[in-house]
């Protein structure tokens, strides 16, 4: 029966040793990646993995060694591509008490390219739908440059100070077309310790024209700068959709507070608005692809962020606020090497 389900599994099933050497490998690997067994077996798991996996899983499977783990990892193949597996693994003891690793292993790469692909076309969605907004915000300090040449040109005094203006102006436009063009760039997966108060201070910027537009200010409140491994395109993309839905829910104006939160183990960012809130009855609707209540909304935006934010093993939660408004709350694993 043991050999059946061998031959017949489609999965990868896995042993090695608490080091990472493989002492067992299921004929199936040849049908994911490639490899007979006898060409795995000896070698390091750690091999096969991808580097910006392989320290996070190393990272995580020590810190929670006795319970049973699930990771989506890319893995090498024998052409030397990387595919993406979902791998759930245990710790076992054999017959002598020695304990190992057991790994099952899932091909899901058609799975991820599917969502990445949706990923990219909800990024280039809300690309074009920020661009009203940074074409205002540009056309301003363009019309106080404007101005400032025509006065150069005119002979006036104080040049010098007239120069900081106009400088300011220049980074203002150069800071607003620069986060426009990286939440524009192809998807990837690389992740790195990132800032949480440079990706906030990014997003909050790129925003702030839209905001103003809807007479909505959006406050900071960050007590303890912290760093989280993160593809920073991904969490920006996430950030920027909660915060313009947001905006765009409070009609009225008001105030977004983006609260800060942490602990040794994870970090919280809630989203606070103050626009009408969102109705019970469609609550638990939201995250479902395709549902949304505005006009010309795709309904992939929060599915496609949830997604995001599960691969960084992570939640987001949605909350109805006392008074009035609503709290989206992403929670993240934090590292302890926070910066």
């Amino acid at each position: 029966m043991l050999k059946w389900i061998e031959d017949n599994s489609f999965d990868i099933i896995v042993l090695s040793d608490l080091k990472g050497k493989i002492l067992y490998i299921s004929s199936s690997v040849d049908k994911i990646l490639g490899y007979y067994p006898d060409e795995i077996v000896g070698k390091l798991a750690s091999d096969y993995i991808s580097p910006h996996d392989k320290k996070l899983l190393s990272t995580r499977f020590q810190k929670h060694l006795n319970n049973t783990q699930k990771f989506n990892i890319s893995i090498r193949n024998k052409d030397g591509r990387y595919i993406w597996v979902e791998s759930i693994l245990s710790i076992i003891n054999d017959k002598h008490g020695n304990r190992q690793i057991i790994a099952i292993a899932k091909d899901i790469t058609d799975k991820k390219e599917a969502e990445e692909m949706m990923i990219r076309s909800e990024k280039m969605s809300v690309a074009g739908q920020l661009a009203a907004g940074v074409a205002h915000e540009i056309r301003n300090p363009l019309t106080s440059l404007k101005g400032f040449v025509q006065l150069l040109q005119a002979g006036i005094e104080k040049k010098d100070e007239y120069y900081k203006i106009m400088i300011d102006e220049i980074e203002k436009i150069n800071s607003i077309t620069s986060e426009l063009l990286f939440i524009s760039k192809p998807m990837t997966d690389n992740r790195n310790f990132e800032r949480l108060s440079e990706m906030l201070s990014d997003v909050v910027t790129l925003l702030s024209s839209q905001a103003k537009l809807f007479d909505v200010k959006i406050i900071l409140e960050l007590e303890e700068d912290v760093s989280i491994f993160c593809d920073k395109t991904q969490i920006k993309q996430v950030l920027i959709n909660l915060i313009k839905n947001a905006v765009e829910e409070m009609t009225e104006g008001g105030e977004i507070h983006i609260v800060v939160e942490s602990n040794k183990h994870q970090c919280a960012i809630s989203i606070i608005d103050e626009g009408p809130g969102i109705p019970q009855h469609i609550l638990h609707k939201l995250k479902e692809p395709f549902f949304t209540t505005k006009k010309d909304g795709t309904g992939l935006g929060l599915m496609i962020s949830e997604k995001i934010i599960e691969n960084h093993n992570g939640t987001i939660d949605i909350f109805q606020n006392i008074e009035k408004g609503s709290t989206f709350q992403i929670t993240l694993p934090l590292h302890q090497n926070s910066i």
